[in-house]
């Protein structure tokens, strides 16, 4: 008997492991596309090279996977069992003596290894890799070779002041340079140069025109000012992010940083809750990989059965599983607003694993009256 529930173990993990590695590798490629198309406009628009944003969408990867981990991993189970179910395998089983703990016990130990690595995901990877994001954009943005200017078009860095270059070549040297300064509406410049390029001086980023002039209309004198260079560095530090200290956000921050905030902090006074939810929220979101493969193996493993019924289970679990989900997010959104609704992010995901663990060692009593009623066996 030994050997025959080893068997089993492993050929019920077989079963799992093809399906969750395909579901797996779906949902992550179509949830990364999706994310990664959003930095596209770094490379159009900003110069970005290959390798920089290859680097941002790498550091979106891992909050995509701790999303995607426990859809596939419920997935895989209902998927597996829909065959067992299909292929008469499991009244096979039954009919050896297997109870449904007994068929559980290697989705458990499956949904426990998916939840250690859902646990790493949220505790560590996916704070730090949110944050090492923030602080490339950040770099990014205090990095002047990125600013937005493409060659012939007129490139609005702010509002009213347009910078157009006609050519950029491959050593960063800009050609046919036009800027217009209109932010002081009384007194508007324009300055023209042959060549020019993005530099820093002691610091400060600067953007040097060669060999042009500088116009400054005075609009209540009707005068026009004209000033011809063979150099001239215009201050560009005021349209650049300058790299400060800079508030962490809730999902930058790791469990220590959200559950003990700094009271000195006004920004973190004032986003108590906030944090405060988003740490509970780290806490339980690897707990949903557990529970949705409990609701799912409750549902597809207790009750009347009958060949009618398998397309009912599966709709009722991915129903189930849907509203746990949806429920978790509502009640972190709640805690925000109020902490003393803490225990409900616990109870939201606790609670099912439970009732599932219940249902499913009483499957001869209370379990088959339930799941008929559901499913309106006889």
């Amino acid at each position: 008997m030994i050997n025959f529930v080893t068997k089993l173990d492993k050929y019920i993990l077989q079963n799992l492991l093809g399906p969750f590695v395909f579901f797996s590798l779906v949902l992550t490629f179509v949830v990364w596309l999706t994310q990664s198309l959003r930095l596209v406009d770094l490379i159009v628009n900003k110069g970005l090279s290959m390798g920089f944003f290859l680097t941002l969408t790498s550091l979106v990867l891992p909050g995509v996977i701790s999303i995607i981990l426990p859809i596939a991993v419920v997935a895989a189970v209902l998927y597996c069992f829909q065959r067992l179910n299909s292929d008469s395998e499991l009244v096979v089983m039954w009919s050896a003596g297997v109870g449904n703990l007994r068929l559980a016990r290697s989705c458990l130990i499956f949904a426990g290894a998916a939840t250690a690595i859902a646990f790493l995901l949220s505790l560590y990877f996916v704070p730090g890799a949110n944050r090492a994001f923030k602080e490339l954009q950040v770099e990014l943005r205090s990095n002047i070779a990125y600013l937005p200017l493409q060659e012939g078009a007129f490139n609005t860095v702010t509002k009213g002041l347009t910078i157009y270059i006609r050519a950029r070549k491959s050593n960063g040297d800009l050609l046919g340079i036009l800027v217009h300064d209109n932010r002081d509406i009384d007194n508007p410049i324009t300055m023209m140069a042959e060549s020019g390029a993005l530099v820093r001086t002691e610091g400060s980023p600067q953007f040097l025109l060669l060999n042009g002039n500088r116009q400054q209309l005075d609009r209540q004198t009707k005068k026009l000012s004209m000033l011809h260079f063979d150099a001239y560095n215009l201050d560009l530090s005021q349209f650049v992010e300058r790299k400060n200290a800079r508030w962490l956000k809730p999902k930058e921050r790791f469990l220590h940083e959200l559950l003990w905030i700094d009271e000195n902090e006004a920004n973190d006074v004032e986003s108590r809750g906030r944090l405060w939810a988003t740490g509970h929220d780290q806490l339980t979101n690897p707990l949903f990989a557990l529970a949705f493969t409990l609701i799912a193996l409750t549902i597809m493993l207790t009750g009347e059965f009958n060949r009618r019924e398998r397309g009912r289970r599966l709709i009722v679990a991915i129903v189930l599983v849907m509203i746990v989900r949806l429920l978790g997010l509502a009640f972190v959104n709640m805690t925000a607003q109020s902490i003393l609704l803490t225990p409900l992010i616990y109870l939201n995901v606790l609670t099912p694993i439970a009732i599932s663990l219940y249902l499913l060692a009483h499957q001869k009593r209370n379990a088959s009256r339930i799941m008929s009623f559901v499913f309106g066996g006889h």
